[in-house]
């Protein structure tokens, strides 16, 4: 019973989580509109990223993620490949013909390492939320790990491909300028992200460098 009631709740924070809007949810939405299994596989990549860190928070080294210095690198590197996304996605419309953008279209898999690995917001629900689940795994088997993971894993998953398999459909009721009025705004949004990104780190740069 207790380990049914950990999961429920595994399941009730790690949904929300994955509903929040983001950087890994405008991507999505612009992979799906060429992509109806963008979601699954984008989430198959966010799992590369994110299983190795859930076995180090638990193992104790989820302090780690809690540092400043982690989070300015995570930052100004996450900022950065976000704008440089979003102005590749903006000239690409201004092209014309939107171009495939081989990070997200061709190999949304990458798409998803990349973008967990350099969200500094990803590192702190895990130095936060995710690291006070984690505690609560030592009151259980060690399997009940892998029931964790599995959960957590299959929120974003199934998240992440309603959203994209709803915009794939979407997108041929809405046309060609439905679909560039969506990746426009997904663009907008990944270049607002990059730059919240970016002005967060060096906020946080500036802090380490005046603390004496």
């Amino acid at each position: 019973m207790a380990l049914l009631f950990f999961l429920l709740k595994v399941f009730v924070i790690s949904f929300s989580g994955a509903m929040q809007p983001g950087p890994v949810t405008a991507t999505v939405i612009t992979m799906g509109t060429r992509n109806r299994y963008a979601g699954i596989l984008l989430a198959i990549g966010h799992a590369i990223i994110e299983l190795p860190l859930m076995v180090l928070i638990v193992l104790g080294m989820g302090t780690l993620f809690k540092s400043e210095k982690t989070q300015v690198v995570i930052g100004l590197a996450g900022g950065t490949f976000l704008l440089m996304m979003a102005v590749h996605m903006i000239i690409s419309l201004k092209a014309g013909r939107p171009k495939e953008n081989k990070p997200l279209n061709k190999k949304p898999i990458l798409a998803g390492i990349i973008l967990s690995a350099s969200n500094p917001y990803f590192l702190i629900w895990w130095a936060t939320l995710g690291m006070r689940l984690a505690m609560e795994l030592k009151e259980f088997e060690t399997w009940a790990f892998v029931l964790f993971a599995l959960v957590h894993w299959l929120c974003d998953a199934v998240w992440f491909q309603a959203l994209s398999w709803t915009t794939f459909k979407g997108s041929k009721l809405l046309g060609t300028k439905g679909q560039r009025f969506v990746l426009t705004v997904c663009a907008l949004a990944l270049f607002a992200f990059g730059l919240m990104f970016i002005y967060n780190a060096g906020a946080g740069l500036v802090n380490l460098l005046t603390v004496k």
